[in-house]
């Protein structure tokens, strides 16, 4: 915990992140440090492992919490900051994680989900105001037939239970936020290339291992095809770096309610389309033949059918008009960059 000295006075901006402890959630308590239009940002970091604190943080408070219990999440809400501005609801039970044990994807993903909403909407914040409710969702929550581009008026129909609980929660913040409630906003997230650190479970994590693990110059497993020449490599994803991600994540923050359309609070971020044999190119255009020797090939059928079903192509014109931003050039800048970051040791 770092000290703080001023007690949610009304020229802070209380943020509370849930899911600190993972990758993005850190990332973006760092990010909102350096965000003009947040200033003096008090921090409150939650997740089923405490989290860190960012570097430089003058107030920040980090709590381990059982996200399924409404005692514990209320206790976010009260803290000595006050009630929070804004909340970044980033936690659950990932794609592949939700699909092996269907009651734990229910318990995190719509019961705490409820909770949090729960919470916000018996409390205002220091100005009177509503909290901001930003919930992340993901592509998963589409499937079945899709046209050839999704736009925002595509209606949603997932094949999975991670993407049923994904939109499961959907309509609980469209429904508190026509309630008056929270003034919600949801954001579905393409896959994020490339992710540091270890593999998560969500069934999309090759799209990053087959990039992150030969730079590392470790053996990464492609899920998809039995070699280079395989068909399957065909298969598309819509994908975002993690740097325009994050600045997506701020700039969530900052939109006026009214931009968004009257009868959705729902958005997906900006991406673009790539397939494993593009990104596996990539890689090679990047370090190497030698990189690509660091890949072994073992098909699994369901992680390719859960992939499958997922759109790989947007009409960016929706989320652009809101005020996000999206990747230039590809997958070769993507890959370049994390390879300096690995170069660098930050990766």
């Amino acid at each position: 915990m770092v000290d703080a000295q001023s007690n949610g006075s009304s020229t802070s901006n209380v943020v509370l992140i849930t899911g600190a402890a993972g990758w993005l959630g850190g990332i973006l308590a760092g990010e909102l440090l350096a965000d003009p239009k947040t200033p003096n940002v008090h921090l409150i970091l939650a997740d089923i492992v405490e989290p860190k604190a960012p570097k430089g943080a003058k107030h920040a408070l980090t709590f381990k919490a059982d996200l399924t219990d409404p005692k514990e999440i209320a206790k976010l809400y009260d803290t000595e900051f006050g009630t929070p501005d804004t909340v970044y609801c980033f936690h659950g039970i990932m794609s592949r994680g939700s699909e092996d044990n269907f009651d734990l994807g229910l318990k995190v993903n719509i019961d705490s989900i409820r909770y949090m909403l729960e919470a916000a909407r018996t409390r205002k914040t220091a100005s009177g105001g509503l909290i901001k409710f930003i919930f992340t969702s993901s592509l998963a929550v589409y499937g079945g037939p899709l046209p050839p581009v999704v736009d925002i008026h595509t209606i949603a129909t997932p094949e999975g239970a991670y993407g049923m609980g994904k939109l499961s929660s959907e309509l609980l913040v469209n429904e508190y936020s026509r309630r008056g409630f929270v003034d919600g906003r949801i954001l579905r997230l393409p896959t994020i290339v490339v992710r540091p650190g270890v593999p998560s479970a969500a069934t999309s994590a090759f799209i990053s291992g087959i990039i992150r693990e030969p730079l590392h110059g470790e053996q990464a497993i492609c899920p998809v095809g039995n070699g280079f020449d395989s068909p399957e490599l065909s298969l598309a994803a819509w994908v975002a770096s993690p740097e325009i991600t994050i600045q997506n994540f701020v700039i969530a923050k900052h939109i006026p309610a009214e931009k968004f359309l009257p009868h959705t609070r729902v958005a997906y971020l900006p991406g673009f389309t790539t397939t494993v044999k593009e990104e596996l190119e990539a890689l090679e255009t990047v370090a190497g033949k030698d990189a690509l020797k660091l890949i072994t090939f073992k098909d699994d059928p369901t992680n390719r059918r859960i992939v499958s079903s997922w759109p790989a192509k947007f009409d960016n014109a929706y989320p652009l008009s809101l005020g996000f931003t999206v990747d230039q050039g590809g997958m070769v800048p993507v890959v370049q960059r994390f390879k300096d970051a690995v170069e660098a040791g930050l990766a």
